[in-house]
């Protein structure tokens, strides 16, 4: 596996020499560059026309905007000190990358201010450029063969066979009527189901509506962070060499700083708003339709926790109790800075900036409570400090401002898949955002990216360790997509095989006799979407392997003839539960819970549980009969698209289906649970199928030509092949899960607060062996 995800950070660059080899040498003052020319290289100054040696802060954030340029930048900087916070050598050199309109930034700090820092200068290598519009993808890149892997698969309605209905038994729970669906899936899907109260995982973050609880009786928004020391081990697996812990699991509950209000209690009401594949807006208000609330926008990896204040009296709780409150130096003019000790010796920094510039005066009036002004309105932001000034002068570089948005965009070129998280930002937007990364994106950053990241790291709980990065966007790479991967057998290393010996073709010939004289529909005509669609998906593997691996047509024709049969059934919605679109969430989903009661009928998929797995078998069915018989597509096209669109809607501009449902494009893989309230939030058990998820629409991305989806399907596949082997599937050398846990060699399931070891039948896909749950 790991060698299908070695990184490399100069291809571009060796992609396009010609660009390089003829470059003119214009220079402008400004630090926004014309994308409109190629081939060219621009000296600017970071600061004003002309600097070379002057005074400046301790920390100096540079923005620099290349709208829609690829190149590489090289910064030289000079100080008097050596530079205490991520320090650039004289010359650093990033390898290309791509700039998609928003600014990037260097972040660097001179050991204190009286230290005078020379610039030498910014070179920007422009190699080609494209304009990039707003939304999904990177534009028209078709002059080097780039495609967009987030086009619509498709905008229009639903086919005919698929009705809808408007009674779903889960309630849109203090949800804002919002324009575009709402995603059953994500990691803030607690917020609005059950009784509101269990946890939403940001990483390294969570956060909790307190509800009462706690030492601090608080009605407001708890935050937590937990560090490696706090993890409660299972019992030892003493039959596995090295006897490693079963499972471990990270507390929850702890409130360490709560964003809260005198007026917050029990009739307390939480709404959520402007609900997105990475973000929503959670809303406290003193009661049901009160002009005064607290919103917080949640964004994953966000480096503060963010609470925006209207017209209330501020208290910032904690219920491991404050051990120490002092307000210290402003980072700028309007921020008030609290650094914070709480009783387990944590170090929190709080940060206040009002609307009108008003001191909000926070006072410890408890050794649980800090109050503020009354009829306060402006931003309170706390952030865990692991790394004491050091730390504290990263978090003062982007105090006042926080994320409240963000997208991904991505494009294919050859084996180089190249996307991008950005985010937008409110409050003092002149700031470059702290944000976490976590592993797996820090071992794709492009050279920019890894420019902007620092050495300040908090732990996750079930991902590693986050590293805090400077800047408002991050480029990732993978630089050894599967395009080869087809229908054959296929291995990292061996690639796609076709052939093999005359013994072990008879042995298939043989099996391949039996199983396609099966019964089709005793094996496909069941009560569950799952289970249906993994016999159907058997049955395509056999034809398959008979058409094309054992060149016996004829067999491979009666197979495929009932293969269609079977298929028929479901693509007429003539099966024992039919798929009706659901009008409340706006997916389609299995009848068999509204008609029998059970939630968790067919694994939940009523609830939008497992998406992925069950409609992806359906999906790979569908592409080798299409790709066996190009003539079936008329008939079928639109209703396996129709799951496709379901479970991974690439395009804010399907406005039928939420984007992006079941894959977590900040994760790097799947969540499965849907709409079940959970106090370990979501969950992923089986890393094999949301491999096969992404290998599927690959597969029909491919026989139908729809480029872009094949080229998603790609993209998914190589972050995947990394995030599994970060995170589920654990070699000797894993150092994202704890040492006395990666003997298990596999993870059973991981949620956002524990994993667990299961033992199960292994089941096998084209890229993984994983434990399966079901």
């Amino acid at each position: 596996m790991a060698s299908f995800l070695q990184v490399g950070l100069i291809v571009l660059m060796l992609m396009f020499p010609q660009y390089i080899q003829s470059l003119a040498y214009p220079t402008v003052p400004a630090t926004s560059l014309d994308p409109t020319d190629s081939a060219i290289e621009t000296t600017i100054s970071p600061f004003e026309s002309g600097a070379v040696t002057t005074q400046y802060p301790p920390t100096t954030v540079v923005p620099i905007t290349v709208p829609g340029t690829i190149g590489t930048i090289v910064t030289g900087l000079e100080t008097e000190g050596r530079p205490s916070i991520q320090p650039f050598p004289t010359s650093f050199i990033a390898p290309p990358i791509l700039l998609t309109g928003a600014s990037s930034y260097i972040t660097f700090t001179s050991p204190n201010s009286s230290r005078s820092i020379s610039v030498v200068s910014t070179t920007i290598l422009k190699t080609m450029s494209s304009q990039l519009p707003i939304g999904h993808g990177f534009g028209d890149l078709h002059k080097r063969g780039t495609t967009d892997c987030f086009q619509p698969v498709a905008t229009g309605g639903l086919p005919r066979q698929i009705s809808s209905r408007g009674d779903h038994p889960v309630p849109r729970l203090g949800i804002t009527p919002q324009s575009n669906p709402v995603s059953t899936n994500k990691f803030y899907a607690n917020l609005f189901l059950g009784a509101q109260g269990q946890g939403v995982w940001t990483h390294p973050y969570s956060v909790a509506w307190s509800k009462g609880g706690g030492n601090a009786k608080s009605w407001g928004l708890a935050v937590s962070h937990i560090d490696a020391n706090q993890r409660a081990n299972g019992p030892q697996n003493k039959a596995l060499p090295g006897a490693p812990i079963q499972y471990f699991i990270n507390p929850v509950g702890i409130q360490s700083i709560i964003l809260s209000a005198v007026e917050l209690g029990p009739p307390t009401s939480l709404t959520t708003n402007k609900l997105e594949a990475f973000s929503v807006n959670a809303v406290l208000s003193p009661q049901a339709g009160s002009s005064s609330s607290i919103s917080f926008p949640l964004v994953q990896g966000m480096g503060c926790v963010t609470g925006i204040y209207n017209n209330l009296m501020p208290a910032v709780q904690s219920s491991v109790f404050f051990r120490t409150v002092t307000q210290v130096a402003s980072p700028r003019a309007g921020v008030f800075k609290y650094r914070v000790t709480l009783e387990d010796s944590k170090n929190w920094l709080i940060y206040a900036v009002s609307s009108n510039g008003q001191d909000p005066h926070l006072q410890l009036v408890s050794n649980t409570q800090l109050q503020g002004l009354r009829g306060w309105s402006g931003v309170i932001q706390v952030a865990k400090n692991p790394s004491g000034s050091y730390g504290e002068t990263l978090y003062d570089g982007s105090a006042g401002v926080y994320p409240n948005t963000a997208a991904v965009t991505g494009t294919v070129s050859g084996t180089t898949g190249t996307y991008r998280i950005s985010w937008t930002k409110a409050g003092l937007t002149s700031l470059p955002l702290l944000m976490y990364a976590l592993p797996h994106h820090v071992q794709s950053f492009d050279g920019v990216s890894s420019a902007c990241k620092t050495s300040m790291q908090l732990q996750t709980t079930t991902k590693g360790i986050a590293t805090a990065v400077v800047g408002n966007a991050w480029n990732l790479l993978e630089l050894n997509l599967p395009t080869d991967m087809s229908f054959a057998p296929w291995t990292p290393k061996l690639r796609s095989r076709s052939t093999f010996s005359s013994a072990a073709a008879n042995i298939i010939k043989q099996i391949a006799n039996s199983e396609i004289n099966q019964d089709y529909n005793a094996q496909t005509n069941l009560d569950s979407m799952y289970f249906s669609g993994k016999a159907l998906a058997k049955f395509a593997m056999i034809i398959y392997t008979t058409h094309d691996l054992l060149h016996e047509p004829d067999l491979a024709t009666q197979g495929l003839n009932e293969l269609k049969g079977a298929f028929a059934r479901f693509a007429t919605n003539q099966q024992i539960y039919p798929l009706v679109y659901d009008t409340v969430w706006n997916g389609v989903v299995s009848v068999g819970s509204y008609v029998t009661g059970d939630s968790g009928l067919d694994f939940g998929n009523t609830y939008y549980n497992d998406h992925h797995f069950h409609y992806g078998y359906f999906i790979y069915t569908a592409a080798v009969i299409a790709y066996l018989d190009s003539n079936w597509l008329t008939l079928n096209k639109d209703w396996v698209n129709t799951l496709v669109r379901d479970a991974a809607n690439p395009s804010l501009q399907d406005n039928m289906f939420t984007f992006s449902r079941m894959f977590d494009w900040f994760h790097g893989h799947s969540f499965a649970k849907g709409l079940f309230e959970s106090a370990d939030s979501k969950d992923e058990e089986s890393s094999s199928e949301d491999a096969f998820f992404s290998y599927a629409i690959k597969m029909w991305g491919h026989v139908i030509g729809d480029a872009s989806m094949e080229a998603r399907g790609n993209l998914m596949l190589s972050i995947q092949a990394r995030t599994l082997s970060d995170y589920f599937l654990l070699q000797s050398n894993n150092v994202n899960q704890p040492a006395n846990f990666i003997g298990n060699k596999v993870t059973g399931i991981v949620r956002p607060s524990r994993v667990l070891f299961i033992y199960r039948r292994t089941w096998l896909t084209v890229l993984h062996s994983s434990s399966k749950t079901k």
